[in-house]
């Protein structure tokens, strides 16, 4: 087969400057020395970082994964060079102020570029993207000076960093965390404790690693409530910049996963020796809500590549129909006819087209996300910040959940386009489900992003969030309904946002009623419900551009026909499950809460 780049870069351009219109960004002071042109200029070099550093060595990652050998993990010689070319080209500091040697680029336009990074090399861009979750988060809670000893290295490429959050008998469960932190008398604290599922735990990449350890102070009250975040970094800091000794941070073991082979996964331990130093960040016990702005961060992350290990599978399962000739067309009798291309079958198609819709569908939600991250830190109206907030935090769970189930289940598609080769490890479709296996889990599995969208996000603020979100939606079904071609997929969405509405009253009245357990016990459908409305409303907003857009060559044509097939068939295929699904949640429906754990 021929060779062909894991991502699309058409659509990103589509998404950035068609639907989203993010040069209206520049408005912002933070912006107003960029333009399209230092965005796109930034975009080409990302693309091409990402074909020539970190695609070249997706599949040889996989492969030779990291192993524990003597004490300390060897990795693959291409992860770092990658890493080092990602941080001398400014992707390190994308985001960061210009006096901080950054690029001070909009989020929405970072994001493009981690999609390209993320479909070339899912496990290799795991580690910058870490590193800058920590940078970021340091930025908005930790002092100046633990900001110029660790935010500052990471920056310039020097340091990567993991967040600490899981523990072997807790998992997601941070409220039974045992890690501890005692006060060492220097404004330092020693702490002690274990860590799993750590990416990015241990490793030679960088000069040091910077760890975010959640942990409970002696005083600690139980759960939540009691627990703080700490720096740890692998190699002590002194306050000249300058490395110390070994921080008492031992490597435990390597976990060893399906996918996301590149990345090493690790099991950590604290204080073995007594000696592991951490520095406290912000107030006592306020560590979670510290940890979340880096898990959001995070959880759009796993959305945006769980999207992007979708479009690359589909990608290439459409490459390959293209090319493989096999089979004739039903119709035709004659045995010595040639054999077609087999995405001259309907069937082919079908599958190409569920690919497309669900994985461009999401990566346009994600994408309008990041706008609203941009919105909400910097736009100069309060209101308008705080309206961006609060519609980010309810699409959050949908960007990582939706996504993560709907991308798996369009790589299992591109797996059966290609028939018995899909699961032969000689074509990349394999390695791309297996990497995209881990996303239902990663950052909080999904059951638990559907609890936080039923249980929290869409009953805040008496459903402030949600009724954003429906008027938005509304807004765009009363533009849309004025379009022919896209009446009746406008009246659709309408009908559907209505049933997501209804549906969540009746939720609502059930916890209200004290049915708490039985109000949740579906909550993965009632994010599947919120996401599927929220997927087709994007695609809505996609099928009005493009069926207004005037095609300047034969391939814009195409691309745009293209745009409005995929929408067809997310409102003709997709869109009415809801009807199922609002009609279970409503009848509250106690199958699995009443199904004794004995007879399963």
């Amino acid at each position: 087969m021929t060779s062909h780049a894991p991502f699309d870069r058409r659509d990103l351009d589509f998404l950035l400057h068609e639907v989203e219109g993010v040069s209206a960004l520049c408005r912002y002071p933070r912006f107003a020395e960029h333009s399209r042109e230092t965005f796109d200029a930034t975009l080409d070099a990302a693309s091409g970082l990402a074909l020539a550093k970190f695609a070249t060595h997706n599949r040889a990652s996989d492969e030779h994964e990291p192993r524990f050998v003597d004490g300390r993990v060897e990795i693959l010689p291409a992860v770092k060079e990658a890493l080092d070319a990602y941080a001398e080209a400014g992707f390190s500091a994308l985001l960061a102020d210009a006096g901080e040697g950054g690029l001070q680029l909009p989020y929405t336009v970072a994001l493009a570029c981690d999609a390209m990074f993320a479909a070339s090399n899912v496990a290799t861009a795991g580690y910058a993207l870490l590193a800058r979750g920590v940078a970021n988060l340091l930025q908005a809670h930790a002092t100046p000076a633990q900001c110029a000893r660790y935010r500052t290295p990471i920056l310039q490429g020097r340091f990567l960093g993991t967040m600490c959050l899981s523990e072997p008998q807790a998992g997601s469960s941070l409220g039974d965390i045992r890690t501890r932190a005692e006060p060492a008398g220097d404004g330092h604290y020693r702490l002690s404790g274990a860590k799993m599922w750590i990416s990015g735990g241990e490793h030679d990449l960088a000069e040091n690693i910077i760890h975010l350890v959640l942990a409970r102070l002696p005083d600690a009250p139980p759960g939540v409530k009691g627990i703080s975040l700490f720096i740890v970094p692998k190699v002590r800091v002194n306050d000249d910049g300058s490395l110390g000794a070994r921080n008492d941070v031992q490597l435990a073991g390597v976990n060893h996963k399906l996918g996301q082979r590149g990345i090493v996964n690790t099991f950590l331990k604290f204080g073995e020796r007594g000696e592991c130093f951490g520095e406290l960040v912000g107030a006592p016990h306020q560590g979670l809500a510290q940890m979340f702005h880096m898990m959001n961060e995070a959880r759009i992350g796993v959305g945006v590549g769980a999207i992007m290990l979708g479009s690359a599978g589909y990608r290439y399962a459409l490459q390959y129909a293209r090319e493989r000739k096999q089979g004739r067309h039903p119709d035709q009798k004659d045995p010595a006819s040639p054999p077609v291309a087999i995405i001259e079958h309907a069937d082919v198609r079908r599958m190409l087209l569920q690919q497309k819709a669900r994985v461009e569908g999401a990566l346009g939600l994600a994408m309008h996300a990041a706008t609203l991250v941009d919105v909400h830190d910097h736009d100069p109206d309060p209101a308008r910040r705080a309206d961006a907030h609060r519609l980010l935090e309810l699409l959050t769970p949908v960007v990582k959940a939706w996504s993560a189930d709907a991308c798996l289940e369009a790589n299992d598609l591109a797996i059966q386009v290609l028939g018995g080769y899909g699961y032969t490890r000689e074509y990349p479709v394999e390695q791309c489900w297996r990497d995209n296996r881990l996303n239902p889990i990663h950052e909080g599995a999904n059951g638990i992003q559907a609890l936080d969208l039923l249980g929290r996000k869409a009953m805040m603020e008496n459903g402030a969030a949600l009724k954003l979100l429906l008027r938005a939606i509304a807004a765009t079904v009363a533009e849309a309904g004025t379009v022919p071609a896209l009446a009746e997929h406008a009246l659709a969405l309408g009908r559907a946002a209505s049933l997501v509405a209804r549906t969540t009253g009746v939720l609502g009245e059930a916890m209200a009623r004290g049915e708490v357990k039985l109000a949740l016990a579906n909550a993965p459908r009632y994010l599947r419900l919120v996401g599927h409305v929220a997927i087709a409303w994007t695609w809505l907003r996609q099928a009005r551009v493009a069926s207004a857009a005037t095609p300047a060559s034969p391939a814009d044509r195409d691309y745009y026909a293209g745009k409005l097939a995929a929408c067809r068939w997310f409102f003709v295929h997709e869109l009415p499950t809801v009807e199922h699904d609002a009609a279970l949640l409503a009848a509250l429906d106690r199958c699995a809460l009443e199904t004794p754990p004995g007879v399963l």
